[in-house]
């Protein structure tokens, strides 16, 4: 064979090579699901760095309505996302029976634990700790009820730690005692237990921008932190302003979770919340939350986060 075809022919098998990765390439992203097509309420975001990747744990009844437990979907880039795998469906034997909203998964300690808000017929709504050895579970109960207080309607709870010492945050519901509140309270070094009795951090009454949803009822929801470069504690957490469901920025007078805690008055963020913030795969401070807050029209909005005279600003 002369060496001019032997270089054709090199050339045409390496066309159908790449003609065959290019097909494969267009079938994945075939089988992708575009974030603006999925309804996510209460998204929560973890970065994988090791596998160059997000995992975004989410409510089954996002989906499907009256679906019980948590899915995750994975994405390289924020925009397209894997369909979801379940990581938490409970067995017949778990007490609780509704709500499965809320979830937030953490790295702590080498293992991976979900807290989630759930209810039952005859038992006040909480948080519950579950843990996995790997973010996509499967996740098993690692508290035998809630880890909030069994008389108290709660939710929204999150993990905060400090100084070594890990904390639940987590909110007392306006159903239950009109003014909301932010409350945090220890958890055991193993996250198996809280330790003592949870602790006033705010009322949503106490900031300036919130507007009651009904005569007498403010809503507290979604806290989340973020400590300023230099030092200051931010909490983020959600309720209804002038214009709707928004996000606000508490501030801690001391740098920790005990305060005492301002408000700023006006809000971070209007017609959205319940968010969080994670780091990009490049390292950069993003902030995600769920907008326009009706049902069913939510959708996971992606922000990218600057720090900017003593504050966070938000830039799409």
């Amino acid at each position: 064979m002369s060496r001019s075809k032997r270089v054709a022919l090199t050339i045409v098998c390496l066309l159908c090579v790449a003609d065959m990765y290019c097909r494969d390439a267009l079938a994945d992203d075939a089988d992708l699901l575009d974030v603006a097509d999925l309804r996510i309420r209460d998204p929560f975001v973890i970065t994988d760095v090791p596998n160059g990747r997000y995992i975004m744990v989410a409510s089954m009844s996002n989906r499907q309505p009256g679906a019980k437990g948590w899915e995750c979907y994975t994405s390289k880039d924020l925009r397209h996302w894997q369909a979801p795998v379940t990581v938490f469906a409970p067995p017949a034997e778990f007490w609780a029976d509704r709500d499965f909203w809320a979830p937030e998964i953490h790295a702590y300690q080498g293992r991976f634990y979900l807290f989630g808000t759930v209810s039952a017929e005859h038992a006040k709504r909480g948080t519950q700790v579950f843990v996995a050895d790997d973010p996509l579970g499967p996740f098993r109960a690692h508290t035998q009820r809630a880890a909030t207080p069994h008389d108290w309607m709660a939710l929204d709870g999150t993990l905060h730690v400090e100084n070594n010492q890990p904390w639940m945050v987590f909110c007392h519901e306006w159903v239950q005692i009109g003014d909301g509140t932010m409350n945090a309270v220890r958890l055991a070094d193993d996250l198996s237990k809280p330790v003592g009795e949870p602790m006033l951090l705010f009322r949503a009454s106490d900031a300036p921008w919130c507007r009651p949803i009904q005569p007498g009822k403010y809503v507290t929801d979604g806290p989340c932190f973020y400590r300023l470069k230099d030092g200051p504690l931010l909490m983020l957490w959600s309720s209804f302003g002038e214009r709707g469901y928004a996000v606000g920025v508490a501030r801690s007078v001391n740098g920790t979770i005990q305060g005492p805690w301002t408000q700023d008055r006006q809000p971070l963020h209007e017609g959205g919340g319940h968010c969080m913030i994670f780091n990009s795969l490049e390292g950069r401070p993003m902030l995600v939350l769920h907008a326009p807050n009706d049902s069913p029209k939510e959708r996971a909005r992606f922000f990218e986060v600057r720090e900017e005279q003593a504050t966070v600003r938000l830039q799409a």
